[in-house]
């Protein structure tokens, strides 16, 4: 399976995930390669509007380009949406807000146990 394909594909499982807990939730296709600042994902349960950009890893570290997160904040100050990253871990989801990502250098970077500790829930 390409890289391409398993972040398609763990971003439709997160956009089932946020509609089984009562967001209407849509993946934008083509995110990653729009000539405008958009999300993986957006949700709304209707009192709350979220930008996500999602990851999906099987390592205990998650890197985020410097680039896809100023996006991130762009789009989400447009569309008055909580700007947050998801993160799936091997098999479980960890939400954290943007600005408690880690300052690498080349890239914001999070890990398994700073998004347990850091982390936020979504519902």
């Amino acid at each position: 399976m390409s890289r391409k394909q398993k972040g398609s594909d763990a971003e439709r499982e997160l956009v089932e995930m946020l509609q089984n807990a009562g967001y209407a939730s849509v993946r934008i296709a083509g995110s990653g390669c729009s000539k405008f600042p958009c999300p993986d994902v957006l949700a709304s349960n209707g009192s709350r509007v979220l930008a996500i950009e999602c990851k999906s890893t099987k390592k205990e570290r998650q890197y985020f380009r410097k680039q896809q997160i100023k996006e991130l904040l762009e789009f989400s100050n447009m569309f008055a949406a909580t700007p947050m990253c998801a993160i799936k871990f091997s098999t479980s989801w960890h939400f954290i807000e943007p600005h408690k990502l880690r300052d690498s250098g080349k890239h914001h970077a999070t890990d398994r146990k700073h998004v347990l500790d850091e982390g936020c829930a979504l519902y």
